[in-house]
């Protein structure tokens, strides 16, 4: 099993009132001083406030990362 660490939840406003949350991963760019991410998985449909996007991608990171299963 695939171990993940370093999760954050982003929004993005891709157009005028359509915001999608999207899971990133940070990645190690060894000699690097910068945060590298890549993405793991996104909303497949658009949320009409930002709020409420960040708020099913933080459901969608405890699913991800079993917090749900452990409390």
């Amino acid at each position: 099993m695939r171990v993940l660490k370093d999760i954050a939840v982003t929004v993005e406003e891709r157009a005028p009132g359509q915001f999608f949350w999207l899971l990133i991963e940070a990645v190690d760019e060894t000699g690097s001083d910068a945060l590298h991410y890549r993405a793991l998985r996104g909303a497949s449909s658009p949320q009409r406030s930002y709020s409420t996007a960040l708020t099913l991608g933080a459901l969608e990171l405890r699913r991800t990362t079993g917090a749900d299963a452990n409390g």
